[in-house]
């Protein structure tokens, strides 16, 4: 009986740490946005993400945007085969999606206003923030559907090829203000967890 007790205890015990843990692990701040931060220009980006000509074999028109999550790539279809590739910051775990949207609004140094969802579960951002250089949206913002996502400018150039978001796609600002000009309202959009084979 002393065992069984001892076993019970035991099992309390792990169930409390585990829990303590998660939630402390759940309180930490999520470093994916960093309102206030001016981006750093000086930050140089891995070849694998730096905006460039590929060939890109696609029935999709051209103008069309994919965006291919696995490889942290965006696509502008060119035609003939050819597409710039832009290296993008993509969802963490949690917050990746894919599906067929088109843009329905675009804005130059957007405004943000974090969404309700972002706000409860990072309680420390600002209900409201201009925009600037120090704005998470950066440069350049293009609207997805009627979702809360969109294809963004950063203030963090260095997150640029990894999972961090909350499930927008953002590129540097540079990059963001050249595939501004380049896409009229009514772009489509096709959003890829898994590359195409």
């Amino acid at each position: 009986m002393t065992k069984f007790r001892h076993l019970i205890w035991m099992t309390i015990a792990a169930a409390g740490l585990v829990l303590s843990v998660s939630q402390s692990y759940a309180q930490q701040p999520d470093v994916g946005d960093q309102p206030g931060l001016v981006p750093d220009d000086n930050v140089q980006l891995d070849p694998e993400y730096r905006r460039t000509a590929v060939l890109y074999r696609t029935t999709e028109a051209p103008g069309t945007i994919i965006i291919s999550t696995a490889d942290r790539h965006l696509y502008l279809i060119q035609g003939n085969g050819r597409a710039l590739r832009y290296g993008i910051g993509v969802g963490r775990e949690g917050f990746q999606w894919q599906g067929l949207l088109s843009i329905t609004r675009k804005a130059e140094w957007p405004d943000w206003t974090p969404p309700p969802e972002m706000i409860a579960r990072q309680p420390y951002l600002p209900r409201f923030m201009a925009g600037g250089p120090g704005n998470p949206l950066g440069a350049r913002a293009m609207y997805l559907g009627s979702t809360v996502y969109r294809i963004h400018g950063t203030n963090q150039p260095d997150t640029i090829g990894t999972a961090i978001s909350s499930g927008c796609f953002r590129l540097v600002n540079a990059d963001v203000a050249d595939l501004y000009e380049r896409v009229p309202v009514g772009t489509k959009v096709i959003v890829r967890q898994k590359p195409q084979l």
